[in-house]
């Protein structure tokens, strides 16, 4: 469905429900070159049991109007703005990526109303080397064949992503080229690398949330080595958050690559009582 969010239109994928007021709220935030669909498995799922799910578009991406986020922040203002376009008082943020600290902000921002954050390929800082940057903005092509050389750790996962035999790294490839096609005005490439690579607000952020954070992390991701978020994993813990972290033995993309692990660890998070996740953070 599409939101009115300000001047802009938000396309919001639902997993074919429809919106019920009594339900929990879960919002998925894709990463760079990515859209909604890079979360069929788990918004479907979640769609399905009990959510009210918002897997979006980002502004000026596929099929949502405006102006493309040029930072984190201006990113996760519209997370809090489609929150209140749609009157969702209280929700989940699950975010990839560049979606990742997108939603971090976003719920150090919106403190109590978030109740739950899952960080998937998360890094802080999250550096963008210098070539790869410039190669965005003027060999995009060449790029996008570089990223997904990096963040693949297979080149076909288990059935239940989105069919047997599934090339995900072609799928992969064709999705960054549709979307960086989706806004002839704007190289969504180079602006979501800038984004990702300027963010500093990382570890204040981390100590400013108020809910409980899940860390879904690849242990062969190249793109985003574990490790790198270790930086976040620490300081909520230090700030005394309750604090999950999920290794799986893939890559970037663990949403498919790993999709009933990726899934399992979000929905078990999402399903648990506050007493019941402090236990396990221990």
């Amino acid at each position: 469905m599409l939101i009115k969010v300000g001047a802009s239109e938000i396309y919001c994928y639902t997993g074919g429900r429809r919106f019920e007021p009594g339900q929990p709220t879960a919002v998925f935030i894709h990463g760079v070159l990515g859209d909604h669909s890079v979360w069929a498995l788990q918004s479907r799922y979640l769609a399905n049991h009990g959510w009210n799910v918002l897997a979006i578009d980002l502004p000026g991406h596929c099929r949502s109007s405006g102006a493309p986020p040029a930072s984190v922040e201006q990113a996760a203002q519209c997370v809090s703005d489609l929150l209140d376009a749609a009157r969702v008082s209280q929700a989940a943020l699950i975010g990839h990526s560049w979606g990742s600290l997108i939603a971090l902000e976003a719920a150090a921002r919106l403190q109590t109303r978030i109740t739950h954050l899952v960080l998937v390929g998360t890094a802080y800082p999250m550096k963008v080397s210098p070539g790869l940057l410039a190669a965005s903005l003027a060999q995009p092509q060449d790029a996008i064949r570089t990223i997904n050389t990096f963040s693949r750790s297979t080149l076909a996962p288990p059935p239940s992503s989105l069919g047997p035999g599934t090339w995900v790294w072609g799928l992969s490839m064709a999705l960054n080229r549709r979307v960086l096609k989706s806004n002839p005005g704007t190289n969504l490439f180079h602006t979501g690398f800038q984004a990702c690579d300027r963010y500093g607000n990382g570890e204040k952020a981390i100590a400013q949330i108020t809910c409980p954070v899940l860390f879904v992390l690849g242990s062969m991701d190249a793109m985003m080595q574990a490790k790198s978020a270790q930086t976040l994993i620490d300081g909520a813990k230090n700030a005394g958050k309750q604090v999950l972290v999920s290794r799986l033995p893939v890559g970037h993309y663990q949403m498919s690559e790993a999709p009933e692990q990726s899934l399992a660890a979000i929905r078990e998070f999402l399903q648990k009582p506050a007493a019941a996740l402090a236990k396990l953070a221990q």
